[in-house]
Parts: structure tokens; sequence; C-alpha cells
């Protein structure tokens, strides 16, 4: 068995791809690279192919139809064999230092027959033409060097979740959720995340710098015109999130509410870009998702209603949906998101 199977999901990703799996590979036969090319229309096929000949025992090319990036996740997930499970994109790359940390510490959990159900660790923010690089860490909140369970969670700060960059799942817990991620969907990496969460018993924080996350390309789809763009899938994903996991059955209140904290701050982000795109069909859209937040959590729409970032996104006409943006703005500054 591999001890680490990462997956590249790649769509028309000849340009950074390269850079991508050379950063992978130091991990040697310990680890599988997994490069599914989802139907691209450029050269991604063709080098995913020459890395998979030139590195037989650690790299597989996978074809598929375009079926969008959660669907390449499943696939990755179908063919994995390692212990572990890690998703990279391919303008992403991974730190080596910090590689060569992970694996160690994954070996260790194999060796000691100590089986840990979610490693977390830290991501930067590799915002082209930044001055300085954002680095999301959680060590004031999460226990170090040792094992432990949702109830030792401390206070995460506004802004610093659990992202898909920053999990390394077990594979068979994986598996064993039945997540499958929907097809033709963006912004399905929070349902990556969310979803497998209450599975989650053995976690293990590792405080190094491990995923770097490009940020800058007119085209990412994290890219805010972009994210207006294709505001459906977004609330089609917010929507999946409530939907897919009931709150009330987590028998974790840490747990419980931490899942809470993070739907909150998705629709956060639905509500602030239906406002920022100052189109009437889109402020329908975010009173309609406030609706359906209503008939399905009250809780979450207390929260929404009568919180601090809910009163943000609630503010009273015109004026208030300027200052609604306003700080918006501030929190990408302040945070270095785009």
């Amino acid at each position: 068995m591999k001890l680490l199977s990462v997956v590249i999901p790649c769509y028309n990703s000849q340009d950074y791809m390269k850079y991508c799996i050379e950063s992978l590979l130091p991990g040697g036969e310990a680890i599988e690279i997994l490069i599914v090319n989802d139907g691209s229309m450029d050269r991604t096929g063709e080098i995913a192919d020459i890395y998979a000949a030139k590195y037989p025992t650690i790299v597989k090319a996978i074809h598929q139809p375009n079926g969008g990036h959660g669907q390449a996740i499943n696939t990755g997930l179908q063919h994995a064999t390692g212990a572990y499970f890690k998703v990279v994109d391919s303008d992403d790359w991974v730190d080596t230092r910090a590689y060569f940390k992970v694996i160690e510490t994954l070996q260790q959990f194999i060796t000691d027959k100590s089986f840990v159900d979610l490693v977390i660790s830290n991501f930067v923010y590799e915002k082209e033409n930044a001055k300085y690089k954002k680095v999301m860490k959680y060590d004031n909140a999460l226990p170090e060097q040792r094992i432990f369970s949702w109830e030792e969670l401390g206070t995460l700060r506004k802004g610093q979740y659990i992202l898909m960059h920053s999990v390394i799942y077990r594979t068979t817990l994986l598996k064993e959720s039945g997540l499958e991620l929907p097809k033709h969907t963006f912004y399905v990496d929070n349902l990556y995340v969310y979803r497998p969460l209450k599975y989650v018993n053995r976690i293990y924080y590792l405080n190094v710098d491990f995923y770097r996350y490009f940020i800058g390309r007119d085209d990412q789809s994290v890219n805010e015109q972009v994210m207006i763009r294709r505001i459906d899938q977004q609330i089609k994903v917010n929507k999946l999130m409530l939907n897919e996991v009931d709150l009330d059955s987590i028998v974790s209140e840490k747990l419980r509410n931490y899942m809470l904290s993070h739907l909150e701050i998705v629709t956060v982000v639905s509500a602030i870009l239906l406002i920022r795109s100052g189109n009437i069909e889109n402020l329908r859209k975010k009173k309609e998702l406030m609706s359906y937040i209503r008939a399905n959590n009250y809780e979450l729409y207390h929260n929404l209603k009568y919180g601090v970032m809910g009163r943000l996104i609630n503010l009273p006409g015109s004026v208030g949906r300027k200052i609604s943006v306003g700080a918006y703005k501030i929190s990408q500054k302040l945070v270095g998101f785009n």
C-alpha cells in the first residue's frame, strides 16, 4: 500500500501542471500521484502520459470525459490505494521541506498503528504581485505534536477555516463516508472538506507551511468576477452543505459549532457576491437564499440575521449594500483572499 495518494485534477492545465507534479515527485515510492485529465482540449493528457511513462511506479494518468473538478476528485478517490488522501490543484504546489515532514509524520502513524482520520497543516496564499504572503496557520486553536479530538478544539478566528488546502484525510474514511461530489460544479472544495468532518474522531495538526495556493490568474475559478458569473454554482454548493449534513445529529458540540460557523461564512460569501454584482436579479436570489435557509436551518438563519457577520449582509438599502461591500474589501486585504 502507498502511504499517500495525491490527486491532481487537471483541465487545460498544460501551462502550469508540470510545476505542480515536480513539487510532488520528491515523495518517491511512498507516494502515488494520480493525474486526472478531465476532458482537456490542450496537451494536458499528453503531459500526464509522459510523467506516467517516466515514473510508472509513482504516477498514474487517468483520462475521463469532462465532469468538472468534483468528478475528477471522485475519480481520484476511486483509484486511490494510499493510506491517506490529498487533493492538490494543478496550478498549486507543495513546499519540499514541509512535504518531507508530512511523509515522515504519516509514516509514523502507520508504524505506531495510530490511525488518524484527519491531518491539518498550514497553507500559503501565493497571490500574484502581492508584496507579502499570507500564511493560514492554526497553532492558536489546535494542539501540536499529538493526536487530539474535537473536544480539544480551540477557537478559530473568523476567516480561519479548515479548507481543502489544509487537509489530508484517511482514504478509508473518505470512501466509507460516501463522499461523492457533484459533476460540472465549481466550488466543491467546501463540500469536500465539510461533508466528511462528522466521521472524524482523531486529528493531528502539523505546523508546517505545506500547501502553496496560487491566486492571480484572470480565468481562475476564485477570481471574484468569475465567481459572480458562476454565482448559481456557489449557491448550489451552499445549499448542499446545508442539506447534506444534519448538524443536530452531531454529538460533539465543538464540532457542531465549528461546522455551523463554516456554513455561516460560506453563506456570507454567497450573499456578498450577490450584493457586489449590483444585479437586481442577484439581489432577488439573495432574498431567496435567506428564505431557503430560514426554512431549513433556523439556527443558521438566526445567526445570519442577528450575528455580526449576518448583520453585515443585511444592511438595508443601497447605502447598506455599499457598507457591506466596503467591509468585504477590507476583509480581502486582511485575509489575503481574492
